[in-house]
């Protein structure tokens, strides 16, 4: 099969481990130059299908939430468990294998909310926490959590500006616009895709309403 940037891989037919959550159809990895979403952007190192085969479990696997209506850019990475086994508290930060389960020092679930942009090559630490339609700039390499609706650049990543302001962002959010059926956000497209914050809402009421 030719791959092209016009053609996406849908993530909910394609990811197979159980340790990754895709809510939803519509949330997308861009993968004309790399292999699919698990096998490329995914990066466990105790917790794919390989380790799963290949070495005991030595503590609880990590998990990877993404949301829905996610697009992620093309040879992003996402780290996970068991690439957090260099201690830099101790005077050596290799990660022997005799000490290797006390080296390990979890950060817990990566999560990745609805209506997230990821761009092209950035990489999400483990743990990390992106918000509801936050934007991680291309080249980015997140390391602290990301709010709802800002975007965020640079290595660290840090706050680039808000999309909105404060009292959008807040309204936004209480929408719960992710909450309904694809069906539902289908026939919100043309709320969605303006700035009338009113209009959204309005037709947002009129769904709950039926």
């Amino acid at each position: 099969m030719v791959k092209h940037w016009s053609k996406v891989e849908y993530l909910h037919q394609t990811v197979k481990n159980p340790n990754i959550i895709v809510k939803g159809t519509k949330s997308y990895y861009s993968n004309a130059y790399t292999k699919n979403f698990e096998d490329s952007a995914v990066r466990y190192l105790w917790g794919d299908s390989y380790s799963k085969k290949n070495f005991a479990p030595l503590w609880e696997y990590d998990k990877l939430y993404i949301g829905n209506y996610v697009c992620i850019g093309a040879e992003t990475v996402i780290l996970m468990g068991g690439n957090n086994t260099h201690r830099v508290d101790w005077f050596s930060c290799y990660p022997f294998m005799e000490k290797i389960k006390e080296a390990y020092i979890s950060k817990g679930d990566t999560v990745i909310a609805d209506g997230a942009w990821i761009g092209m090559r950035a990489m999400i630490m483990p743990g990390v926490h992106i918000g509801e339609g936050a934007i991680i700039a291309t080249g980015a390499v997140v390391t602290k959590d990301v709010s709802p609706y800002t975007i965020v650049a640079g290595s660290p990543a840090k706050l680039v500006k808000k999309r909105f302001d404060d009292a959008t962002i807040k309204e936004l959010l209480a929408l719960k616009i992710y909450d309904h059926s694809e069906e539902e956000i289908t026939a919100l497209i043309p709320y969605l895709c303006s700035q009338d914050l009113n209009a959204l809402k309005n037709a947002i009421i009129n769904l709950d309403n039926k």
